[in-house]
């Protein structure tokens, strides 16, 4: 049992504090994605009510900013916000801050987009129902176009949000020592006594990845299961 442990290189988990350095890399990924999880909610929502509203300066604006955000890798961004946009502006950014301003920006735009879908796909008749009804344009939007809204909206944000937890990884090519920068300094450190350890390491951070995001899938499916009840 031992040799098999050690052959898919988990041994090295049990060095040191090897184990609570991962968790701790995943902690500060974690930190990063929820920050700009909550502000990529907030502001998404705001600009995707607006896209809605079908302003042609807003929706020219707006889809310039999702061409840029489609066709500019993470990656790039981060290096242009890091590296370039400090230097440029004099700005002095820390690595974490630039590392939310630019998943935010990202994260703004891709929710925004599915919040403005999400609204325009409620039919007609339902607006036209709520005003036979006797429905004001509030009563109309708070009872019944958003829970609509958010049950169209809930399966589409629940991927965007693991997509943003999984992509904090590339916060590691700017020097923020995050769980996958963590456990390639620990491959390195014992290259020579556990040449295996790179297996056990990547599989780890996978387990840790897998335990972060499942939750919130979870999540999804069982408010999914309770409003179709």
């Amino acid at each position: 049992m031992n040799s098999i442990f050690e052959t898919f290189g988990f041994d090295v988990l049990l060095k040191g504090s090897n184990m609570i350095r991962l968790f701790e890399g995943l902690l500060v990924a974690l930190k990063i994605s929820i920050i700009s999880v909550v502000i990529s909610i907030v502001l998404g929502i705001i600009l995707g009510v607006l896209m809605s509203l079908k302003n042609s300066v807003i929706n020219a604006i707006s889809r310039v900013y999702l061409e840029i955000v489609r066709i500019m890798p993470q990656m790039v961004l981060l290096f242009i916000v890091y590296f370039g946009a400090t230097k440029a502006m004099n700005i002095n950014l820390t690595a974490e801050t630039a590392s939310v301003i630019v998943f935010s920006f990202w994260g703004t735009a891709e929710m925004s987009d599915l919040v403005r879908g999400s609204l325009i796909s409620i039919p007609l008749i339902q607006y036209e129902s709520s005003e036979a009804l006797g429905l004001s344009k509030y009563q109309t939007y708070l009872y019944v176009i958003i829970p609509q809204t958010i049950r169209r909206l809930l399966p589409l944000s629940i991927n965007l949000i693991t997509r943003m937890i999984k992509t904090t990884s590339l916060v590691m090519m700017i020097g923020i020592v995050e769980v996958l920068k963590v456990g390639q300094q620990i491959i390195e450190a014992n290259r020579k006594t556990s040449p295996n350890a790179a297996f056990g390491i990547f599989a780890t951070i996978f387990i840790l990845y897998f335990i972060a995001c499942w939750p919130i899938s979870q999540l999804s499916k069982y408010l999914e299961k309770k409003w179709e009840n």
